[in-house]
């Protein structure tokens, strides 16, 4: 009887291991990998489309694929170093990461978009710089909050948890 109560304490608190907690903590990790993956892939598309002169609509798109890709890119190697096959990691990586990008990208663009000048900026202006450090910023603030809320469905980033070690 003594091992049957053990086992039963012993479970929640294995649960609760792979599980995490949606803490303001844990948003903010899971926020700050999306963020890492969205500016790598941001910065990359806006250098690549500013420095070929294309416009502002093939740059942002270009800035936008690649933000995903890159954030999808970063999840996806955590789960397949734990050893799980790649078209689960696929499905892990899209369900962790897309509500979290999509809204760091609708408002990293957003902000860009209304900044004055700043569609407009060159690589050597301040401005280009500057814009996209702050609509990063202005993004991760308004995605941490998105991301603890699904973390504590456990759905988001907290799909991703049990593959971490």
């Amino acid at each position: 009887m003594e091992h049957e109560t053990h086992a039963h304490q012993h479970t929640p608190a294995h649960t609760q291991a792979h599980a995490p907690a949606a803490t303001w903590a844990v948003a903010v990790q899971a926020t700050l990998h999306c963020l890492t993956g969205c500016a790598i892939g941001e910065v990359l598309g806006m250098v690549i489309g500013t420095a070929f002169g294309w416009g502002n609509l093939p740059t942002t798109v270009l800035a936008i694929v690649l933000a995903f890709l890159f954030g999808y890119s970063l999840t996806l190697r955590g789960v397949l170093r734990a050893g799980v096959g790649l078209r689960t990691a696929v499905r892990v990586a899209l369900a962790a990461d897309t509500l979290s990008i999509a809204v760091m990208e609708l408002v990293d663009n957003g902000v860009i978009v209304l900044w004055p000048g700043a569609m407009d900026a060159q690589l050597d202006d301040l401005l280009f710089w500057g814009a996209l450090t702050i609509s990063l910023a202005i993004a991760f603030v308004v995605t941490t909050p998105v991301n603890k809320w699904t973390i504590g469905r456990g759905k988001g980033h907290a799909a991703v948890h049990r593959y971490h070690h």
